[in-house]
């Protein structure tokens, strides 16, 4: 017996999932939403113990690190939610609606305050006070601007049912339209702990920082496309390979989290762009090549 009829409800005419079975799916969305808050106040207490100096501010690397890896964690949480509700026939659209605002707090304003308190708030003090002060105003904006765009980015996968990116892939795939906010807080959350959560205090670090929200915030609103990996079920049997290989992913990330984490989300990030400029670069010649076709004298 498969988990859909061991929680189906036998009084059910349509057998029906019983009323508790809606609560599994929901327990995972408030875990996500509680560590994207666990977040956000170590990333507060990380910024007071900073700014106290001294002793204090040696501990406020370690919030840092624990504000970076409860969005980790989160990010587990949210790809189990959905996929626990479909295991079991428990979607809902209660349960959409609470998962969009779970990561607007855990993968919108969680990162969005983690980045510039790591990455903006310390930086160095012995630049110039205007420029300083113009590097704070850059990273509120920018930061606030990687709120929003993964609010938009959210909004517009409610509402769309069957969205279709600007450069389509094999139709046999199933691919995001724009950046996942998920993975975009996982940059940020992979940076900082591969930096062990000691906040940036060269300026030049900052404003490379601050290009990188600003680029993951226009990814997030783009058109290009993005693999989903929904088409991969746990519930099908697979080859030892696979098995093999999933083993090594997991040994490779418990013993060497903060190249691996980074490297996994950077090539995820990196994967849309590099689609849009090969598809681009094809285009381009499939058009150069029919124009000499068309220009080629008959006869």
């Amino acid at each position: 017996m498969g988990l859909k009829e061991r929680l189906a409800d036998p009084r059910s005419p349509d057998h029906r999932p019983r009323r508790a079975a809606y609560a599994l799916p929901t327990l995972f969305t408030a875990g996500n939403i509680f560590l994207g808050y666990i977040s956000i106040l170590r990333s507060f207490r990380g910024a007071i113990l900073a700014a106290a100096g001294g002793a204090a501010a040696a501990a406020a690397a370690d919030q840092f690190s624990f504000a970076a890896r409860a969005i980790g964690a989160a990010f587990v949480l949210d790809g189990l939610d959905g996929r626990i509700a479909r295991m079991t026939n428990t979607t809902s659209e209660f349960g959409r609606e609470m998962d969009s605002l779970a990561d607007v707090i855990s993968f919108g304003m969680a990162p969005a305050v983690l980045a510039f308190a790591w990455g903006v708030q310390f930086i160095d003090h012995g630049i110039a006070e205007s420029f300083r002060n113009q590097i704070h105003n850059a990273g509120y904006f920018i930061a606030f601007l990687f709120l929003i765009c993964g609010a938009a980015r959210l909004a517009r996968f409610n509402i769309q049912k069957n969205p279709i990116p600007k450069n389509p892939g094999r139709p046999d795939r199933k691919y995001f339209v724009g950046l996942p906010i998920p993975a975009a807080a996982g940059m940020i959350a992979a940076v900082v702990i591969a930096c062990d959560g000691e906040p940036l205090g060269w300026w030049v670090y900052s404003v490379a920082w601050l290009a990188l929200l600003a680029l993951l915030g226009f990814l997030m609103v783009s058109t290009w496309r993005y693999n989903s990996f929904k088409g991969i079920s746990f519930s099908k049997p697979y080859t030892t390979l696979l098995v093999v290989l999933a083993a090594g992913f997991i040994y490779l990330i418990w013993n060497y989290a903060q190249p691996v984490l980074v490297i996994l989300a950077s090539a995820y990030v990196a994967s849309g762009v590099v689609t849009r400029v090969a598809g681009s670069i094809r285009r381009r010649i499939r058009q150069a090549r029919a124009q000499r076709a068309a220009e080629r004298p008959i006869g």
